[in-house]
């Protein structure tokens, strides 16, 4: 893939351009045609090999996701990031720096991905749809105050915006406001225009309920949340702490079991594995996860 630096293309462009300016340029006029229309068709194709080869990368990045789950992944309650690749008519090159910060998302830079989606909206302030991706990007960083006013922004704009709405609910949960994350959770439910927003939701609010010592509730919203979504493996784990904190024992350990059995390669089936093994030697789970 030689010339992927763009030098030797924009030397042939100048040598063009001083042709157009030259004195023969009108007896050399269908002569520099041809040499235009030949460097557009070689642009273009570097273009589609570096659209390729970046398509390439990504897939890298995901065989990455499965070794780091086998072995050593954070485990995190965060959203996991799905959004759709965003759409913008370009204004004055927003879309570009749009487009690249929900690139950098999808491969886990959340820190290049927010300098992105600032620049971004310098060039197009106030999009809602940049606003939502740079909430992701800053979230992901655990930059709450930050995430939070973005998604706020948002939802004064698009208040039926499900996704941003349970972001916000789980910053809410985050920074322990309970009372606003069940709030906007419980409005995201009875939005139900996203599937993915409703599956969070319910989790998280088993997760404010557990938080809360409302072991019951949690139970509840924590068996919706494998209802709507059994690879969701974090809510094996988290259900199977609060029927332990309910002194339902037999159903915890079961629970624990089910979620390694479901997914043993991914970091919350693990850790379902682990809390299995720690009872087994007399521990016992610790009251804040």
């Amino acid at each position: 893939m030689a010339d992927v630096d763009g030098r030797p293309f924009r030397a042939r462009m100048g040598a063009i351009e001083a042709r157009l300016d030259g004195p023969q340029a009108a007896a050399d006029r269908d002569a520099i045609k041809a040499d235009i229309i030949a460097l557009y068709k070689e642009v273009e194709q570097e273009i589609a090999q570096l659209t390729t080869l970046r398509e390439d990368v990504k897939r890298l990045v995901e065989r990455w996701k499965q070794v780091s789950g086998a072995t050593a992944a954070k485990a995190t309650n965060a959203p996991a990031f799905g959004g759709e690749r965003p759409v913008m008519a370009d204004h004055i090159g927003a879309s570009t720096y749009l487009e690249k910060g929900w690139s950098l998302i999808s491969l886990g830079d959340h820190d290049g991905a927010e300098r992105a989606l600032l620049k971004a909206l310098e060039l197009s302030p106030n999009d809602p749809q940049t606003e939502s991706l740079l909430g992701w990007a800053q979230m992901l960083q655990d930059k709450y105050d930050e995430a939070l006013l973005n998604f706020q922004k948002v939802l004064m704009r698009q208040p039926a915006n499900s996704l941003a709405r349970i972001n916000l609910g789980y910053i809410c949960l985050k920074k322990k406001i309970f009372g606003e994350a069940i709030e906007h959770l419980s409005k995201a439910i009875r939005l139900d225009n996203d599937r993915k927003a409703s599956l969070y939701a319910h989790f998280y609010l088993g997760l404010v309920y557990a938080e809360r010592e409302m072991y019951e509730d949690a139970q509840t919203f924590f068996r919706k949340t494998l209802a709507l979504g059994p690879n969701l493996i974090e809510a094996y784990y988290e259900l199977g702490r609060v029927l332990w904190f309910d002194n339902k024992r037999d159903d915890a350990l079961e629970t624990w079991r089910s979620g390694l059995a479901a997914n043993k390669f991914n970091p919350w089936g693990k850790r379902c594995g682990e809390m299995l093994k720690h009872i087994e030697e007399g521990g016992t789970p610790a009251r804040t996860a």
